[in-house]
């Protein structure tokens, strides 16, 4: 049975059963419960060994210490994103994750249709900081994010909160592997309406899926790594990179939203 085989038969990616070979990420006694009952495996000693370090397994990330306010599915997330090389984010409607100040994060962790604690917002605010801490201070990918205009204008936690997070985009912007770009409103009908997505390559070169795109929405992730698939969406990126504004420019809009989100602060706080 190739991996590939194995993957559809569980109803996984091929990344992921590749990369719990392989001691990437954190895998679950179910899970791995379910794999020896696919392989035929029929001793019971050998099945209670795995699955004891599989539990062990799951202790080891950092992460887990969190998994009382983390969803289930972004599990997955966590132990592959630090593992790529290169991650491509299009957001249409908010920053990403990994370039939120933590006031912003809270903001929207506030807007939640189901009702959360403060201490619950906390908790995940320091999950979420915790994630930039570790993808970016180590060994930083290449950061290749399009966010489109009209997140520049929605006030998510208020104009003191956004021209804080107006300053960390252009604080962020300098450092040598991060390039942000803004989609501007003028480019009217683009390949990114049909809304968000991260495409995630990976440098090891004998994995099953090199590259592979993640989908996220309000109560699951999708992860896509048919070749086909993939390349569909790197050719929309690359569409929505050459219609956004070069890098300078977008340094210049940013700064802009940032004065003009100050400014109105300032007036608010005068009564003007």
């Amino acid at each position: 049975m190739t991996g590939e085989e194995a993957a559809d038969r569980m109803s996984w990616s091929g990344s992921k059963l590749s990369r719990i070979e392989r001691g990437q990420v954190a895998t679950n006694s179910d899970d791995v419960r379910d794999l020896l009952d696919l392989y035929g495996t029929a001793d019971a000693d050998l099945l209670r060994t795995l699955i004891a370090l599989a539990r062990d397994s799951r202790r080891r990330g950092w992460w887990h210490v969190y998994g009382d306010v983390m969803p289930e599915r972004f599990d997955v997330y966590l132990g592959l994103e630090p593992e790529a090389g290169t991650l491509r984010f299009f957001e249409a409607e908010i920053v990403p994750g990994l370039l939120q100040t933590p006031d912003y994060a809270r903001a929207l962790m506030r807007a939640h249709p189901s009702p959360v604690s403060e201490d619950e917002i906390e908790r995940r605010t320091e999950l979420r900081m915790r994630r930039q801490k570790t993808v970016l201070d180590d060994r930083p990918p290449q950061i290749r994010a399009l966010l489109d205009e009209s997140i520049l204008y929605r006030p998510i936690g208020g104009r003191a909160v956004m021209a804080d997070q107006m300053r960390r985009l252009l604080d962020i912007h300098d450092e040598p592997h991060v390039t942000v770009q803004i989609l501007p409103f003028t480019a009217g009908a683009h390949s990114g309406l049909n809304g968000s997505f991260d495409i995630l390559e990976f440098p090891e070169s004998d994995i099953h899926a090199p590259q592979l795109v993640h989908v996220e929405n309000m109560t699951s992730s999708l992860y896509i790594e048919k070749t086909a698939e993939v390349a569909f969406y790197t050719a929309a990126f690359e569409h929505l990179r050459s219609a956004a504004l070069p890098p300078e420019q977008t340094r210049e809009v940013i700064r802009e939203a940032e004065r003009r989100l100050r400014s109105e602060e300032e007036g608010k706080t005068d009564g003007t």
